[in-house]
């Protein structure tokens, strides 16, 4: 995820009057309230979880990831709300990250709550519950994306297998765009692909709030193009998502990671206004002379303190590439550029070069 604002470092949520990530139960709005989990990362420190209070019990945005300080910090933001995991009666899941699936998934199965999530997650879970050889795996995406040297270093620190007991099927899948009665509210689930094929958001029109997900976050922007089943244009779905959930009443923004902010308009315009810019550095970059996903990232500052790619860890050069080939793909489908498959991987030039 790169940086477009403020750093989710020093970042004050006005719910809490600390830092977002504070461990607690926070009010956000009548009857809703937030329980920061952590995550064992050095980027995002933790997870949003929103706790939805209704007369036949509780409902949940999101999960957590299914780890013990996850699992633990959960518990005790319910018991400061008076409430324990049996009172849960559904999770909204918003995408089948594991940060915000796998502990919806086990307390689901044990406490006997609804999990639903987007149909597009589908493929990611049948895979990982089924034949792991057809995962299109970080290293085969960063190969063929032109950077070998760095699925050589991905394909060196492996992810551990999944714990199946993590990676239940969902309850109900979600598809379309559909009404939910949640604990007493209308609820609007919104499919918004983009980040994941199957990721969702869920306004409360009345409420004038909105669970966004990873799709729209406050200080940073998710991840593109980084999925087992790949799709073409990644960024054309994300920024067509935005564009829909601007056509949205003017909402309270509740992210997964970072602090409530007041308007949900005001981020999907930096957002779609951030991503312009790069396809324009990317264009660029294209016409003189660069032709590879990686080579155009070469070209690109990175986070809010645009740092060099050079500068970049593995792990997060090898995200900065995968965002780079979804902003090529892009201008590919708007015929701004071409792509050509080779044996090792996929190559771009711009339009007027090919056809001077």
């Amino acid at each position: 995820m790169s940086q477009t604002s403020q750093s989710t470092a020093t970042a004050i949520s006005p719910d809490s009057g600390e830092h977002w990530s504070a461990p607690g139960a926070w009010t956000v709005a009548h009857g809703v309230h937030r329980i920061p989990l952590p995550l064992p990362m050095d980027g995002l420190k933790a997870v949003n979880i929103y706790v939805l209070e209704g007369s036949d019990g509780l409902s949940l945005v999101d999960g957590g990831w299914a780890i013990t300080e996850g699992r633990s910090a959960l518990e005790n933001g319910l018991k400061k709300l008076g409430f324990e995991f049996g009172d849960i009666r559904r999770f909204l899941v918003t995408h089948v990250h594991r940060d915000h699936y796998t502990l919806a998934s086990v307390l689901g199965e044990e406490f006997g709550a609804e999990v639903l999530l987007g149909a597009g997650e589908r493929p990611t879970l049948e895979l990982t519950n089924g034949d792991l050889d057809g995962w299109i795996s970080t290293d085969r995406l960063l190969a063929h994306a032109g950077a070998p040297e760095l699925a050589e270093k991905w394909a060196a620190n492996p992810p551990p297998l999944p714990d199946l007991s993590h990676w239940r099927m969902p309850s109900q899948w979600l598809e379309g765009d559909v009404r939910l009665d949640v604990a007493g509210r209308d609820v609007d689930a919104v499919h918004t692909p983009g980040h994941t094929q199957g990721h969702y958001v869920y306004a409360d029109l009345a409420g004038s709030v909105l669970f966004a997900g990873d799709h729209v976050l406050p200080t940073i922007t998710p991840s593109i193009g980084f999925e087992p089943v790949p799709v073409i244009d990644p960024l054309g779905d994300f920024m067509a998502s935005l564009t829909k959930v601007r056509s949205l009443p003017d909402l309270r923004l509740l992210p997964a990671h970072g602090p409530v902010a007041t308007s949900s308009h005001a981020r999907v315009d930096e957002l779609l206004a951030h991503h312009e810019d790069r396809l324009a550095q990317s264009l660029a970059s294209l016409r003189a002379g660069r032709r590879s996903a990686l080579e155009v990232a070469g070209d690109l500052g990175w986070t809010r303190h645009e740092r060099a790619f050079a500068e970049l860890d593995y792990f997060n050069a090898g995200l900065a590439v995968m965002e780079t080939k979804a902003h090529l793909e892009l201008l590919v489908a708007r015929g701004l550029a071409t792509r050509q498959e080779t044996e090792a991987s996929v190559l771009f030039a711009p339009v007027d070069t090919v056809s001077a």
